[in-house]
């Protein structure tokens, strides 16, 4: 079972560094790529007032952050 959902871009880096930190760390995740799932998008949008940032990332208790560190991810998770 995944502890967070991550909404990405295949050429987003910022993603790419916090998923390879996330696996590093064994921390279950999944992946909505926001380009291939459109309905995505107007989640985060606004999740990100009006914005397509990526990393947007959906904790357990479903609070959001965006582009968090990895710190931030581990603390707020619980790791």
């Amino acid at each position: 079972m995944a502890d967070l959902t991550l909404y990405t871009t295949g050429w987003c880096g910022f993603c790419r560094r916090l998923k390879l930190q996330l696996d590093d760390a064994g921390i279950g995740y999944r992946e909505i790529d926001i380009e291939r799932e459109p309905d995505a998008v107007a989640f985060v949008e606004k999740a990100n007032g009006g914005n397509r940032t990526v990393p947007t990332v959906v904790f357990p208790d479903e609070s959001v952050a965006t582009n968090p560190s990895f710190s931030e991810v581990k603390q707020r998770i619980g790791a």
